[in-house]
C-alpha cells in the first residue's frame, strides 16, 4: 500500500475519517553535501515536512515526514548545514510525492485546468485549475530534431480568421514544433533555422510550397494523395452534374424537372446571350447581380445542367402494397382509389384512405426508384466496384451506358484511383493520363489537370514515394478535440504546449 514511501521508516499510521496520515522518518544513513559531497551523518537538528501521497480507498493520505539537519564536517565548505532530501518523496519546495505528481501530472496533460481540477477532486488529490495549468506547464516537452521526413499542415484557430501551423515527423507521428501562422514569411524562418530534412509532406498549399522552395530547395515536396483525391471527387460531381440531362431521365423519364432546373436554364442563356454579345465576364455578374464565380461556371457549360433532386419520402403503411397497386394501375389506369383502398385492406393494410391518395399523389406506385441525385452517381462512381451493392452495381451501369461522356468519366476516375498506390512509374502513367483526358469532353477533368500540372513536381512524388501526410491530419484532429475542451479560454502558447505534449 506504502511501497512508495519505502525510501523512508514509516512509524505509523493513523485513520482520520477522510484522510489517512502516515508519520515517517528518514533514515540514519549518511548523506552527500550538496556543495561538495562529502558524505556526512553528524545530526545539527530536525524539521518537520507534510506532503501528499496516492490516495488509499478514496482518502486523501498525508506523510508526516521528520527530516534531518546535517552538518557538513569540510571546515570552509559553503554549506554548513543543511537538510536532507528524499529524491521521489520529500524534495526541495515539494508538496506531493514523485508518484502522485506523475498521476495528477498525466490528468492535466490530457484534461488541462478547469476539467483536469473537476476530476482531482474525485479521485481525492484534489488542485485548482491554476495549479493544474501550472503542473502542465512545468512538464518539458520533447527536445526538438530534424527528422527526415517532415510533415506539414494548418488548422484553424478561428474558422476562416486565423490559422497555425503543425510540423511532424511524417514517419513516426512524432509532433515538432506548432508555428502561430501559416505565412511563407513564418514557415520559411523556421525551415532556415532547422535544416536537415530530406522530404517534405503537404497539401496542395502554394504558400507552403513557395517557402519549401525558398528554405530547402533540395528537398523533395510530396503532395498528399489524400487530397489529390478529394480534388477529384469535387471535379467528377461537377461534371456528373453538368451531364444530368443525360441520365437523369434514364432512371425516371416520366419525372419532370422543377423549379431549379427551369431556373438554371434561364440563367444559363441569359449569361450566354451577354457573352455572345461580347460583354466581359465580370460585366456579366454585374448585369445580373451574381457572384463572378457563377458566371464562370455557366460559362463553361455548354448547355444547361438538368440537376434534379431526389425526393426523400419516409417508410409508409403503404409500401408493402405497392406492387399491387402498380399491377392493378397498369391494367386499369382509371381505377379507383376507394377500388384500390378496398382491396388492399382485404390484403391487411390498416392505414387511412388519405395516406394511400397521397402516396398515388406523389407517384410513389410508379417507377421503380426515385431520381437519382447527382450526389449520389457520383459516390458510386468514386467506389470500388467490389464494394458495391448489387443494386449499386446495376444503377451505375445504367446511367454510365446513358451518357457517353458518364462512361469516360468512371473509367478514367477508376484509372486515376489505381495511380494513388505508391509505385515506380506512376509518374509516366499519369502523363498518359492526362493526355486521354484533355481529349474528352470533360472540361471540368480538364481544370483538375490544370492544377496537377502547376504541382506537377510534388504530385509525382506522392504517387511514387511512400511518404504522406495522413499523420498530420489526425494530429490536427487531435488539436480539435484539445481546442474543444478548452473553449477558447487559452492563448496560443498553451495549446502549443498540449499539442507537443500529446
Amino acid at each position: 500500500m506504502f511501497s512508495g514511501l519505502s525510501a523512508l521508516v514509516v512509524e505509523g499510521v493513523t485513520d482520520e475519517g477522510e484522510v489517512i496520515r502516515v508519520s515517517a522518518r528518514t533514515r540514519d544513513d549518511p548523506v552527500p553535501c550538496p556543495a561538495c559531497g562529502t558524505p556526512t551523518g553528524r545530526v545539527h537538528g530536525f524539521h518537520g515536512r507534510r506532503v501528499s501521497d496516492v490516495p488509499v480507498d478514496g482518502r486523501r493520505v498525508v506523510v508526516s515526514v521528520r527530516l534531518r539537519r546535517l552538518v557538513c564536517p569540510v571546515l570552509g565548505c559553503r554549506r554548513q548545514t543543511f537538510r536532507e532530501q528524499v529524491p521521489g518523496v520529500v524534495e526541495r519546495y515539494q508538496r506531493r510525492t514523485g508518484r502522485l505528481a506523475d498521476q495528477l501530472a498525466s490528468v492535466v496533460k490530457e484534461l488541462a485546468g478547469r476539467a483536469g481540477a473537476r476530476l482531482s477532486r474525485v479521485l481525492a488529490c484534489a488542485v485548482s485549475r491554476s495549479t493544474a495549468l501550472r503542473m502542465l506547464m512545468c512538464r518539458a516537452v520533447p527536445l526538438l530534431r530534424v527528422p527526415r521526413v517532415l510533415g506539414i499542415d494548418d488548422f484553424a484557430l478561428k474558422r476562416r480568421s486565423r490559422y497555425a501551423t503543425v510540423i511532424i515527423d511524417a514517419e513516426t507521428g512524432e509532433r515538432i514544433d506548432v508555428l502561430p501562422d501559416r505565412t511563407t514569411r513564418t514557415l520559411v524562418a523556421w525551415l532556415r533555422a532547422h535544416p536537415g530534412a530530406e522530404y517534405v509532406c503537404r497539401d496542395g498549399s502554394a504558400s507552403y510550397g513557395e517557402a519549401i522552395r525558398q528554405a530547402l530547395p533540395d528537398a523533395v515536396q510530396v503532395s498528399d494523395r489524400w487530397h489529390l483525391w478529394s480534388n477529384l471527387c469535387g471535379k467528377v460531381l461537377a461534371e456528373v452534374r453538368s451531364h444530368a440531362v443525360c441520365w437523369a431521365s434514364t432512371v425516371n423519364p416520366a419525372r419532370p424537372g422543377g423549379v431549379r432546373e427551369q431556373t438554371t436554364r434561364e440563367r444559363w442563356q441569359q449569361v450566354h446571350t451577354l457573352l455572345g454579345q461580347g460583354v466581359g465576364l465580370l460585366e456579366c455578374a454585374r448585369r445580373l447581380d451574381v457572384a463572378l464565380n457563377t458566371v464562370k461556371r455557366y460559362a463553361r457549360m455548354k448547355e444547361p445542367t438538368a440537376e434534379r433532386r431526389a425526393p426523400r419520402y419516409k417508410p409508409t403503411l403503404v409500401d408493402p402494397y405497392r406492387d399491387h397497386l402498380r399491377r392493378r394501375r397498369s391494367e386499369d389506369p382509371a381505377v379507383p382509389v376507394t377500388h384500390l383502398l378496398r382491396e388492399i385492406k382485404e390484403l391487411g393494410y390498416t392505414g387511412s384512405a388519405n395516406l394511400l391518395v397521397r402516396y398515388l399523389t406523389q407517384g410513389r406506385a410508379e417507377g421503380d426508384r426515385p431520381v437519382t441525385t447527382p450526389q449520389r452517381f457520383a459516390r458510386l462512381l468514386l467506389t470500388r466496384p467490389e464494394n458495391l451493392r448489387d443494386k449499386d452495381a446495376v444503377l451505375l451501369r445504367e446511367l454510365t451506358e446513358a451518357c457517353p461522356e458518364m462512361n469516360e468519366l468512371a473509367r478514367l476516375t477508376g484509372e486515376f484511383a489505381k495511380l494513388l498506390t505508391p509505385a515506380e512509374g506512376n509518374d509516366a502513367k499519369l502523363t498518359d493520363w492526362i493526355t486521354i483526358v484533355r481529349a474528352t469532353d470533360l472540361p471540368h477533368l480538364h481544370s483538375f489537370c490544370n492544377g496537377l500540372e502547376l504541382d506537377r513536381a510534388a504530385v509525382d512524388a506522392g504517387l511514387t514515394l511512400p511518404y504522406h501526410n495522413g499523420r498530420t491530419e489526425g494530429v490536427n484532429t487531435r488539436t480539435k478535440r484539445i481546442m474543444r475542451q478548452m473553449h477558447g479560454r487559452a492563448g496560443f502558447p498553451l495549446l502549443r504546449h498540449r499539442i507537443l505534449l500529446q
